[in-house]
């Protein structure tokens, strides 16, 4: 049986100590190292040759996703899981571009936790289990596969749907939206539901940068945080 060849990226020592301790009673995976700077992490993936790299999300002291691409770079062999309470859309989706294959839940199960490395070492890519069967998956499909396909195409949104998004996109209001379209505002806000449905979206904000961002995958997180400042 070959073993899992796993380094740990993470800045909490208690978190560090306690999944190491969990490690040790798998006989299939073995901690090669751990790291918590970006220069240690580089030396430990030419000195170990790991090919599970497990990434905390959150680290204090670096750029999470600049070290996965660093990670891409050093080792093509190195498939990365990044572990977040609760990383939202915006984020997955960059994480996925740079070449994260997985990602846990801090408050997964140990077998959840187990399940998500072997089968990214099997090759697999592993969603959090609160996002498996939405259509978000959808989104991180087309990442995953490098297509430029716009958004909007892959979730198949009806013509009128469209035209809200763009409508949104310019600040108009409900009401406004329904006098331009000649429908109600109960129809507006249905459609409206419908969108954030389709986008895995929350607020009529990440609708405006999605439609900021023309439905591109790479640019609806960066479209929003420009929103918002």
């Amino acid at each position: 049986m070959k073993k899992i060849r796993l380094l740990l990226i993470e800045d909490n020592r208690f978190v560090r100590e306690g999944f190491m301790a969990m490690m040790k009673k798998q006989r299939d995976i073995t901690i090669v190292a751990v790291s918590g700077k970006r220069e240690n992490t580089v030396l430990k993936i030419r000195q170990f040759k790991p090919n599970v790299i497990l990434l905390d999300l959150g680290l204090r002291n670096l750029n999470s996703l600049h070290v996965v691409e660093i990670v891409k770079k050093e080792s093509r062999e190195a498939k990365v899981i990044v572990m977040d309470l609760a990383p939202v859309h915006g984020d997955i989706i960059q994480f996925v571009k740079a070449g994260a294959s997985g990602f846990i839940l801090k408050d997964a199960t140990l077998d959840e936790c187990l399940s998500t490395i072997r089968g990214v070492a099997n090759g697999d890519q592993v969603l959090p289990p609160l996002l498996a069967d939405s259509l978000f998956t959808q989104i991180v499909e087309h990442a995953l596969k490098g297509e430029k396909t716009k958004l909007k195409e892959a979730l198949r949104m009806t013509i009128r749907e469209r035209e809200v998004v763009g409508l949104i996109g310019q600040g108009l209001s409900d009401s406004e939206i329904g006098k331009k379209l000649h429908i109600s505002t109960n129809s507006i806000r249905s459609h409206i539901h419908n969108i954030l449905e389709k986008l895995a979206l929350h607020t009529r904000l990440e609708v405006a940068g999605y439609a900021h961002a023309g439905g591109s995958l790479r640019l609806v997180s960066r479209s929003n945080s420009q929103l918002n400042r």
